[in-house]
């Protein structure tokens, strides 16, 4: 009765963490989803702005987290294949890619929290040089398609201020025809409109687009940071239920 007893409850076990393991992989797709998400959201959606960055480490990171979210897809159904199938050898190659995408998190964490802590240094020194030595010059179109869009975006004018753009080659050029800052400095942009510094003409923002371009990136890097934490704690759990159930098919003697 107790050989019964223990039999069923070994069962009931084993169902439960088939159970717990199906949980896991639904909420690890929406973590993936997540993860690829916020990778492609950070490339795309502010692209220009990396242009300005002296290092790929931000872009870099955004990189790590779409080779991970899509793993993440695949990966999940794998380990539901593992699961209904109940073979140890298809429960081991899916607990080692979840060690492999935690590791590719892991990676990607670290490079975020690097790259957080020499953001402001980094911008300090090489956006100032970037904005007024090779903007609106040949073969550096990227950039200066970069700087008019951070100038429009975030409403500021220079690297620090507007009296940036005085040591500016652009300002400096017969190209400039008179103007004083880039018409993108401009609260209303019309042909010339650079030429007139006033506070009512242009954006006069304290700090400038280097506090305006650290915090974007900053808050980025901590959404990065976040989701990649969330989704690496889920999968710790995963392993946890992996190795379990692993043990418990181990033990069936059929």
């Amino acid at each position: 009765m107790s050989a019964i007893y223990k039999d069923d409850q070994e069962d009931w076990l084993t169902v439960c963490l088939k159970y717990l393991l199906f949980v896991f992989n639904f909420l690890f797709w929406v973590g993936g989803a997540a993860v690829l998400g916020v990778g492609v959201w950070t490339l795309v959606e502010k692209s220009d702005y990396l242009s300005l960055l002296a290092s790929s480490t931000f872009a870099a990171s955004a990189y790590i987290l779409i080779l991970a979210g899509s793993l993440v897809v695949v990966t999940g159904f794998l380990g539901c294949c593992a699961v209904i199938r109940e073979q140890r050898s298809c429960l081991s190659v899916y607990f080692f890619c979840l060690l492999f995408i935690f590791l590719i998190e892991l990676v990607a964490g670290v490079l975020a929290y690097v790259y957080y802590q020499r953001l402001s240094e980094e911008l300090k020194q090489h956006l100032s040089q970037t904005m007024t030595e090779n903007y609106a010059q040949p073969e550096k179109t990227a950039i200066t398609v970069a700087v008019d869009k951070l100038q429009q975006d975030f409403k500021c004018c220079g690297s620090n201020n507007s009296h940036d753009w005085m040591f500016s080659v652009y300002i400096s050029s017969k190209q400039a025809e008179g103007r004083v800052v880039p018409d993108s400095c401009c609260k209303t942009i019309t042909p010339n409109c650079g030429k007139r510094d006033h506070p009512s003409n242009i954006y006069k923002v304290e700090g400038g687009c280097i506090t305006k371009l650290e915090q974007f990136l900053a808050d980025h890097l901590l959404v990065i940071g976040a989701v990649g934490i969330g989704v690496a704690c889920l999968q710790i759990c995963g392993m946890v239920f992996t190795c379990c159930l692993y043990r418990r098919i181990k033990m069936d003697p059929y």
